[in-house]
């Protein structure tokens, strides 16, 4: 029969160490933490000091706590908790998928697209933007929305393969560079409506300079589709009839458009993800295995 394992305080903190080290590298650190929490606990309660004496005892450099920092909390219960990763101080009560930790709801809610990259398939993400208030276009700068751009209804119906195709553009610079968000995809739009306003009201080609790579991207990408939109124009009727009033309104019905959908947080994604639903990635074409022999052996 095995003796019984000693809880002394040289254990504790071995067992401390190996919870670190698991709950850095380890979804299931949390579980672990509350398990070999409990031996910690136990050699606090030898030392001779009570459990909510935490900062006394880290203080004073009991062995038991070691000098590494810990996101451990030792409440009165003597239970331990573990803490948010992100404030270290509420209880976690999630796992977020941007910091590979749990994390709580306050600092879920509050750092959600401003601070953190949230994947497209968080449940929480998909959660809060089922239950958001879409942005009113009243609620909006203005003046971002090129107001003195009127666009009918029939213009929508008449030039959609327009519009498809500048769509198109963006989701496929947006799958290349996934670091790509909501606000690149705006200043790029707003970048180029400017130009071809200025094509449109004087006859004069201005573009003004862009120094970010991504919207230069961004930019020769929509670009492109426009000389295969007009190419494509004029192959079918003999010329192209595109004007540059008509792009300009494209353009500004898309800038319209992703600033209705985007919420407007520094890092958010979903009029990029709004566009990739339009325009899903085709399924790998699986290769037809070769045909066996149809002849039986004996």
């Amino acid at each position: 029969m095995n003796p019984p394992l000693k809880c002394n305080s040289d254990f504790a903190a071995r067992a401390l160490s190996y919870t670190v080290f698991l709950w850095k590298s380890s979804v299931l650190g949390p579980f672990y933490a509350d398990v070999l929490n409990l031996a910690r606990a136990k050699a606090i309660k030898n030392a001779g000091f009570r459990p909510g004496g935490f900062k006394m005892a880290r203080q004073r450099g009991h062995r038991a706590l070691g000098d590494m920092p810990l996101r451990i909390i030792m409440p009165a219960g003597g239970l331990a908790s573990v803490s948010c990763t992100i404030c270290e101080k509420r209880k976690e009560k999630r796992f977020c998928p941007a910091v590979h930790g749990r994390i709580c709801p306050q600092c879920c809610g509050e750092q959600r697209e401003v601070t953190l990259d949230c994947p497209p398939d968080c449940i929480y993400l998909l959660q809060a933007r089922e239950h958001e208030r879409p942005r009113s276009m009243q609620d909006l700068d203005q003046a971002a929305l090129f107001p003195q751009v009127e666009i009918a209804q029939q213009f929508l119906y008449d030039h959609e393969p327009l519009i498809l195709g500048l769509s198109y553009a963006l989701a496929k610079s947006a799958r290349a560079n996934r670091a790509l968000t909501d606000s690149d995809l705006i200043a790029a739009l707003t970048s180029l409506a400017t130009t071809y306003e200025t094509l449109a009201q004087s006859g004069l080609h201005y573009e003004a300079p862009v120094t970010n790579l991504s919207h230069q991207a961004l930019l020769a990408e929509m670009q492109r589709a426009l000389q295969e939109y007009r190419e494509t124009e004029h192959k079918h009727l003999g010329y192209t009839r595109l004007r540059d009033a008509d792009i300009l309104r494209a353009l500004v019905f898309l800038v319209r458009m992703a600033h209705g959908r985007s919420s407007g947080r520094p890092r958010s994604r979903a009029f990029v993800d709004f566009i990739f639903a339009q325009f899903p990635e085709p399924a790998p074409i699986a290769l037809p295995q070769e045909a066996g022999s149809r002849i039986v052996m004996p």
